[in-house]
């Protein structure tokens, strides 16, 4: 087997995943064969299975038959879903095997209309890993108000959990709390069993921060008149998400240096999600280059991971001082721009979208559904 840097980023000590799934991934072949090169995970959302079903027309025979079986249109979506995650969760069995449980985990989003209501989330959370049946499933659940404690109960039962849409850094202090409670739980729920078993995956969004950062530093740049503070704010522009993660990786590195804290449990991996690039301007694998470190997880579009392949390097970044990291934050701060306010909005509007994203899915296999059905 040929060695690729998706190879050498994983004996550095960092997982890429995959942002995507589509059920031609999985029967051409494809899927395997970027297994086959080195990739050791796979995430999915709302957007993604969008994507896949309303754009296409590989999932329409399904959609016409589940119909036809008088299926509603959430149980076609959940039929499709389900077969998509529990196929793909079978291609990567032998990464999770021989990674020990490390890697190898293919992830499922709840139902994100059910996001403010933490009861019915830990149920659905409950009876998707049921449904899909497979150890290398994790549970997507937004790192919220609401989601806290689904995580923590998810993980009390045993279920792997991927925390998903964090943006600041007090967002991912109240992730590991939330981890640490729910394994505590399961340990007390289940003596005699190891903890290691349960895993779970910190998701922090990363280049919506510079999208929202650069533009307000435009704005602010259009005010000003003095040359040198316009260079000095100038210079932040793409600097944002860096240093953001930077500091969430600190904060890792704090909480989880407790050893009696983490004693036979597994360490939860900070996962850099939404790394694909949005300004043109930028490296069109910045959200990759700058973020290798040890041990994280990337999860990323296949056009980035090409690129990656295709003129990336492997080697070491978030190496600054963590007072770099913190100057920069402050400087923005000095400009009227305040990163921990950004992070509070785009969780908000992440949340929104995949609310968006999930109903207009619904839409399309619900019209899909009707056409197919009439036409046959």
């Amino acid at each position: 087997m040929q060695c690729t840097k998706l190879h050498e980023l994983a004996d550095f000590g960092q997982s890429i995943w995959l942002d995507n799934i589509s059920r031609s991934m999985i029967e051409s072949g494809k899927l395997r064969n970027w297994i086959e090169r080195g990739l050791r995970g796979l995430t999915s959302n709302p957007s993604i299975f969008n994507q896949a079903i309303s754009h296409s027309r590989e999932y329409d025979r399904m959609i016409a038959d589940l119909r036809a079986a008088g299926k509603s249109t959430f149980e076609i979506y959940d039929e499709l879903t389900i077969r998509d995650i529990r196929d793909a969760a079978d291609l990567f069995t032998p990464v999770y095997q021989a990674s020990d449980g490390l890697d190898g985990y293919v992830s499922l989003e709840i139902n994100p209309e059910l996001a403010d209501d933490t009861a019915a989330s830990i149920q659905e959370g409950k009876r998707l890993f049921a449904k899909v049946g497979r150890p290398n499933l994790m549970i997507k659940v937004p790192a919220t108000d609401a989601g806290f404690p689904v995580v923590s109960e998810l993980l009390a039962s045993g279920i792997n959990v991927n925390v998903t849409l964090i943006f600041s850094r007090q967002q991912y202090r109240r992730t590991v709390q939330a981890y640490f409670e729910g394994v505590r739980k399961f340990t007390s729920l289940h003596s005699g069993t190891s903890r290691n078993r349960i895993r779970s995956v910190a998701s922090v969004f990363v280049s919506r921060v510079d999208t929202a950062a650069d533009k307000m530093i435009a704005n602010r740049l259009a005010d000003i008149q003095d040359e040198t503070q316009r260079r000095s704010l100038a210079q932040l522009t793409g600097q944002a998400a860096q240093a953001n993660c930077r500091l969430i990786l600190e904060a890792w590195r704090e909480l989880f240096s407790d050893a009696s804290a983490i004693r036979h449990m597994a360490v939860q991996r900070v996962l850099w999600g939404s790394t694909s690039t949005k300004n043109p301007d930028y490296s069109d694998i910045k959200y990759v280059s700058e973020l290798i470190a040890c041990p994280t997880v990337n999860t990323v579009p296949e056009k980035t991971l090409l690129a990656f392949l295709d003129h990336g390097t492997v080697a070491p970044a978030l190496r600054q001082d963590v007072r770099q990291a913190e100057d920069i934050l402050h400087a923005l701060h000095a400009h009227g721009i305040s990163v921990d306010r950004i992070c509070d909005q785009l969780l908000i509007d992440g949340v929104e979208a995949f609310q968006k994203a999930f109903g207009q899915l619904l839409a399309a296999i619900e019209t899909k559904a009707r056409q197919l059905c009439s036409s046959s």
